[in-house]
């Protein structure tokens, strides 16, 4: 995601593609913040409001993603263990962090799934 990327937009990205978090880089794809679906959730317009739709839906494509994305970044190194991840997410309560390389360029995410898949996959594999 960009900065001025609008949060429908991003919305739209994470449901075509059944992801919850997506980085936000800057035009040198270094990243900038990351934004969730619970963030996306709470700029969303209250279903208790009088507005029409019409005017709603006007006011929620007028967000962008820097205006509800995190902006204080967590991230990790390419070679890193896994191990160090968990362990920033969990001191952290948070459910990803951006995988940086040594230019400082979004490489990718590590997210908490990831971390169970692995867990799950080395128990399911047989011991020699």
């Amino acid at each position: 995601a960009t900065p001025d990327m609008p949060i429908t937009t991003a919305h739209q990205v994470m449901k075509k593609n059944n992801i919850r978090r997506l980085v936000v880089t800057d035009e040198a794809k270094k990243p900038v913040g990351i934004v969730t679906i619970g963030d996306v959730r709470e700029a969303s317009p209250s279903d208790a409001t009088s507005l029409s739709i019409w005017e709603l839906n006007y006011l929620w494509v007028q967000i962008h993603v820097d205006e509800v994305m995190t902006k204080s970044l967590l991230t990790v190194k390419p070679d890193e263990p896994v191990i160090a991840a968990a362990r920033i997410m969990l001191e952290n309560k948070v459910g990803g962090v951006p995988v940086v390389n040594a230019a400082g360029e979004v490489a990718g995410i590590i997210t908490e799934s990831d971390v169970f898949r692995m867990l799950v996959k080395s128990a399911e594999e047989p011991t020699p």
